[in-house]
C-alpha cells in the first residue's frame, strides 16, 4: 500500500514540514555526490550504539561526535526509496500535526520523536556495531500524532493489483494502526537487523505521548504570531470527488473545493473519481471568474447507458473561505 494524499484540511502552510524536507533533499544529493555507501560518513553520522558502549569503537570518536549523531542520523538513508518513502509520508502527515502543533513546537516535537526512536532502538541493541540512519523514527512520531489527532480522515492509498493502480480510501486508523502493527511483528519476528523496527516503534509512541503532553503545555502565543504569515490561501491540488446519480440516470455529480483566490484566477486541481477498480485521476480545469454553485462539465464520466453510451459528471464548485 502507497499512501497518496489525506482528506484532512490543513490551514497554515506547513513551514517546518517543508524544510525539513529541504534539509533532507540537500543531504541526500550531498550523499549522492560522495556515494550512498560511503561508510566513513555513515559510520561518523549514524546512529551506531557501539559508539557509547563498546570501548574498542568509542575510542575513535570524540565527545562531539556522539552528540551530533543523536541528530544526524535523523537526516541520512540509505537509498532512493529509503529516501522517497520516508519524505512522502512526512509531506501527507506532517502538515495537519504541524498544523495542530503550530511550526515552533512541531519543530521540537520532530526532533525529540526522532531522538526517542533513536533511544528505543540503543536499548534494544546497547553493543551494536551497525549503523542506522533515516528520518523513519521521527516520521513515525508524526505519524502516531496523526492518528489520535485525525482517526477519521482518510488516506488515499494505491494498491497495486498486477500492472493497475487501485485507488482506494482508507480511514487514518485503519491504516497507521496495520503500519504500527507490522512494525511490531517485524520487530519480534526480526529482531536486531538492517530495518531499525523498534525504531519505529518508539517514534510512534512518542508521537502520541507528545500529543497528551503538549494538551497539558501552556500556550506561549509563538504559534499564532507565526500564523498570521503562514495562511493559506488555496484548496488540496488533489482532491477524492464523491459521486451520486440522480434519478438513477447516467449522468453523475460531485462537488470540487476551491478558495476564493482560486475562483477569481482560476486553477487546475486533480481528481481521483472512485467507481468500482475503474478509479482513475484526472485535471480538471477550473476557469477563472467561477462562482458558488457553478458546475462544470467532464464529459463522458457518467455510468453507461443501455445503449452502452456515457453519461457527464458534472462537478459543482465549491467556494470555500468565500469574499
Amino acid at each position: 500500500m502507497i499512501p497518496v494524499r489525506d482528506n484532512q484540511e490543513s490551514y497554515n502552510a506547513p513551514v517546518v514540514t517543508y524544510t525539513l524536507i529541504g534539509m533532507n533533499a540537500v543531504v541526500f544529493l550531498y550523499q549522492l555526490s560522495i556515494g550512498l555507501h560511503n561508510e566513513g560518513m555513515i559510520y561518523r553520522y549514524g546512529l551506531v550504539p557501539g559508539k557509547y558502549t563498546v570501548e574498542e569503537i568509542s575510542v575513535y570518536f570524540s565527545f562531539a561526535n556522539k552528540i551530533l549523531s543523536l541528530f544526524s542520523y535523523m537526516f541520512l538513508h540509505g537509498g532512493f526509496f529509503h529516501f522517497a518513502g520516508n519524505m512522502l509520508s512526512l509531506y501527507i502527515f506532517g502538515d495537519n500535526v504541524e498544523d495542530h502543533f503550530g511550526s515552533a513546537r512541531f519543530l521540537g516535537f520532530y526532533i525529540l520523536c526522532g531522538l526517542i526512536s533513536g533511544a528505543f532502538h540503543f536499548m534494544v541493541n546497547p553493543v551494536s556495531r551497525m549503523p542506522t540512519i533515516g528520518a523513519s523514527g521521527a516520521i513515525a512520531g508524526v505519524m502516531g500524532a496523526y492518528f489520535l489527532l485525525y482517526p477519521r480522515a482518510k488516506i488515499l492509498t494505491v494498491i497495486p493489483i498486477i500492472f493497475i493502480p487501485w485507488f482506494v480510501e482508507i480511514p487514518a486508523f485503519v491504516f497507521l494502526g496495520l503500519w504500527f502493527l507490522l512494525q511490531f511483528l517485524n520487530a519480534a519476528g526480526q529482531g536486531a537487523g538492517a530495518i531499525a523496527w523498534w525504531a519505529h516503534i518508539g517514534g510512534f509512541i512518542a508521537g502520541v505521548a507528545f500529543v497528551k503532553l503538549n494538551r497539558k503545555l501552556p500556550q506561549t502565543g509563538a504559534s499564532e504570531r507565526i500564523q498570521q504569515f503562514t495562511k493559506k490561501k488555496g484548496t488540496p491540488r488533489l482532491q477524492v470527488i464523491k459521486t451520486h446519480a440522480a434519478d438513477n440516470g447516467v449522468d453523475l455529480y460531485g462537488n470540487i473545493d476551491i478558495s476564493s483566490v482560486e475562483a477569481i484566477t482560476g486553477t487546475k486541481k486533480r481528481v481521483n473519481i472512485p467507481w468500482g477498480f475503474y478509479n482513475r485521476l484526472y485535471t480538471v480545469k477550473v476557469p477563472p471568474g467561477v462562482r458558488q454553485g457553478t458546475h462544470l462539465r467532464l464529459s463522458g464520466l457518467g455510468r453507461a447507458g443501455p445503449d452502452s453510451s456515457k453519461g457527464n459528471l458534472y462537478l459543482r464548485i465549491n467556494i470555500k473561505n468565500a469574499v
